[in-house]
């Protein structure tokens, strides 16, 4: 049965202009495997954008927001060795899954020249 359902898009070039502006929003928002993984990229700013919007989604479909003290980095959305992306909570990000008791989550990213999508589905 499905828990929630969370959805975001973001425009690319906002999260480029973060990135490229700073090193810090970089560290803030994202964990060094994930950097590492978008940096490797040509289109790294999707990316970057892709992986914001899954972390946005997250939230939605937990249904806390930030509410319950999350970090962004408590949001880690990496890909398997065939490519598919998958989610690895930590912290608040990991308590709150296992205090209500959810099981698997999926993930599914998007991303265009100017836009990126992800989308979040968390079982019970």
């Amino acid at each position: 049965m499905i828990f929630g359902v969370g959805i975001d898009d973001i425009e690319v070039k906002r999260i480029k202009k973060q990135i490229d502006g700073s090193t810090k929003f970089k560290e803030k928002i994202f964990t060094a495997k994930e950097i590492e993984y978008c940096e490797s990229k040509n289109n790294y700013a999707e990316s970057f954008a892709a992986r914001f919007a899954a972390k946005e989604a997250f939230l939605k479909a937990v249904g806390t927001g930030w509410s319950e003290g999350l970090q962004f980095k408590d949001i880690e959305i990496l890909n398997d060795e065939k490519g598919k992306p998958m989610v690895h909570l930590y912290g608040k990000a990991k308590q709150i899954i296992v205090d209500i008791k959810l099981g698997y989550i999926h993930v599914s990213l998007s991303h265009l020249k100017d836009v990126a999508s992800a989308i979040i589905i968390i079982e019970e």
